[in-house]
């Protein structure tokens, strides 16, 4: 198994989205890339923290790939967008893809000069590509939020 983690604005529908593919085979949400240890939900929200809302993928390589990941992640989201996703605004709502080996950085690198060269989008990517760090389990009430609320997605 490996791990890729993802951020895409909020990590509510991001969740709902990788749940759906064959390979993966759990999925966490939760904060990663600020500097405030153990941070809440609460803590995250003032965008002071530096952490985003990201999702964290356990997946089984024999069965879907990274690459297969990043696409979806690409098309989830806009990843044109500086720190927003939709109505939701601030640095935890950022594009980042945090990266766990060389490998997954060289292939989210080259997706993104990929995806820029054939114009994808109608203006550049901004996503963040970095190492991963320490990933904080968000709040259990986070976790499959729109499945125990059956509700099939949300804005993104």
């Amino acid at each position: 198994m490996e791990k890729a983690t993802f951020g895409a604005g909020c990590f509510w529908g991001v969740q709902t989205t990788f749940d759906s593919i064959p390979g993966v085979i759990e999925t966490a949400v939760g904060y990663e890339g600020g500097k405030l240890e153990n941070p809440t939900y609460h803590d995250v929200c003032t965008d002071r923290t530096g952490h985003a809302e990201v999702l964290e993928v356990t997946f089984d390589p024999a069965r879907v790939s990274y690459q297969q990941l990043l696409d979806v992640f690409f098309t989830a989201h806009d990843p044109t967008q500086l720190n927003r996703q939709g109505p939701d605004h601030g640095t935890q709502y950022r594009s980042v893809v945090f990266y766990h080996s060389p490998e997954q950085q060289q292939a989210a690198t080259a997706t993104v000069a990929r995806l820029n060269a054939e114009h994808k989008f109608s203006r550049p990517i901004v996503t963040q590509i970095v190492p991963a760090e320490s990933f904080w389990r968000a709040e259990e009430y986070h976790q499959k939020y729109l499945e125990k609320r059956g509700v099939a997605s949300c804005h993104i």
